[in-house]
């Protein structure tokens, strides 16, 4: 998948610097053709000659000097590159790249860039969590750009922590990844679901669940990262997408995301439902806050809208439907029942008994059933990984 590939290889100034001679051998190995773009402070820690060595081109770390006669064309190398990876990326560069400073060759050409951007930060661990870091790095991700996430271990300082650049390997198979997948949804229309709803009580006070949105937002990111259109309703969460191709409708009740579910239904080729609705509402909402007496409240409550069971009547052929199952006990049995309930192609069960699992993990462990009732088990994830997974099964047994 490499064969004829362009990347451009960025490198600053870290001690992580040497596992970038490591990450273009893999490359070029690989069929690619790599072109290395270095900022000074990078030169203290691995040489041009190095570089230049393991992929048989000029590198690049300066802009020419007037006397040469010659002109390094950022611009060019900027539009030539299928695609830019800066590794390592120091907390110095990743703030520069956030504000669009450019002081540098590797800057210039990044800012130049029209292909796809990853970014490999390798830092302390402190400054890794610092809030300026991490403001600058959610920043970057809402332009676009791919975050590789560091690692944990031993650091440079002698501490040890999360801030390792991630291993060549593991850079290599994000890459991969990419091009294995950056096109495979292209022209496919998904709707997902994510995050709790509150079905209010008065106006202070409201009936929801303990959902984060994590697990939609995962789905939303990975199946806009493979080329589809993603149109995400979520619930109320404090989570912002990373992609900037995914449309968000934010909603609350159950109400206003079965009407938004029901007006974009029609022309979706999938439709994944990973919000945790709520099952019953208020049956009248309090216009003041209700004061609080010696008397036990009473609340009526009465059924809202069941998303699922609607759109699962609505389904039309080559539409593609699947839904969460969150149980505590007979986990299996519950979700079939819920599949065959709901007219879902397949179905997706997390159990609360799993440590990792559920609500406010950032991981998840999942079991896919199917219409037959054959079921897939997976390993304890990252909840990107998990959606990764799920789109990989939809993929692999769909036509889409």
């Amino acid at each position: 998948m490499f064969e004829g590939k362009k990347i451009i290889l960025g490198i600053t100034g870290s001690i992580a610097a040497y596992k970038a001679a490591l990450l273009a051998r893999l490359l070029v190995k690989s069929g690619a053709e790599v072109k290395v773009v270095m900022t000074s402070s990078a030169l203290d820690f691995i040489t041009p000659l190095t570089m230049s060595t393991l992929t048989g081109n000029q590198v690049h770390h300066q802009f020419s000097k007037p006397d040469e006669g010659t002109w390094t064309n950022h611009v060019e190398l900027g539009l030539w590159a299928d695609l830019m990876l800066i590794a390592p990326v120091s907390a110095n560069t990743i703030s520069k790249l956030a504000n669009g400073t450019c002081d540098n060759l590797l800057l210039a050409v990044y800012l130049s860039a029209r292909c796809p951007v990853f970014l490999a930060p390798a830092m302390d661990l402190d400054m890794l969590a610092h809030d300026g870091t991490q403001q600058n790095l959610n920043l970057l991700q809402s332009r676009g750009n791919r975050i590789i996430e560091p690692e944990t271990g031993l650091l440079a300082s002698g501490l040890s922590g999360k801030g390792r650049m991630a291993e060549p390997e593991h850079i290599f198979a994000k890459i991969s990844e990419y091009f294995e997948t950056a096109n495979r949804l292209k022209g496919k229309k998904v709707l997902i679901t994510a995050g709790p709803t509150y079905e209010p009580i008065d106006p202070v006070r409201f009936i929801g669940n303990h959902s984060t949105g994590k697990m939609g937002y995962a789905l939303a990111e990975v199946f806009a990262n493979r080329g589809a259109e993603v149109h995400l309703i979520s619930g109320p969460v404090n989570i912002k997408t990373k992609n900037p191709t995914i449309r968000v409708t934010e909603v609350n009740t159950a109400d206003e995301m079965n009407a938004v579910c029901l007006n974009e239904f029609s022309d979706k080729n999938l439709i994944l439902l990973a919000a945790a609705v709520a099952d019953y509402k208020p049956e009248n909402i309090a216009t003041e806050k209700i004061k609080k007496t010696d008397d036990n409240l009473t609340l009526d409550l009465v059924r809202t809208p069941d998303i699922a069971a609607g759109l699962g009547q609505l389904k039309k052929v080559g539409q593609i439907l699947a839904g969460f199952a969150l149980e505590t006990e007979d986990e299996v049995s519950h979700a079939i029942h819920k599949l065959k309930r709901k007219n879902f192609d397949f179905i997706v069960l997390n159990s609360l008994k799993d440590a990792g699992a559920g609500f406010g993990y950032d991981t998840n462990k999942i079991k896919i059933i199917d219409k037959e009732g054959k079921i897939f088990p997976y390993e304890l994830k990252e909840k990107y990984d998990v959606a990764t997974d799920i789109a990989r099964y939809i993929e692999a047994n769909f036509n889409v």
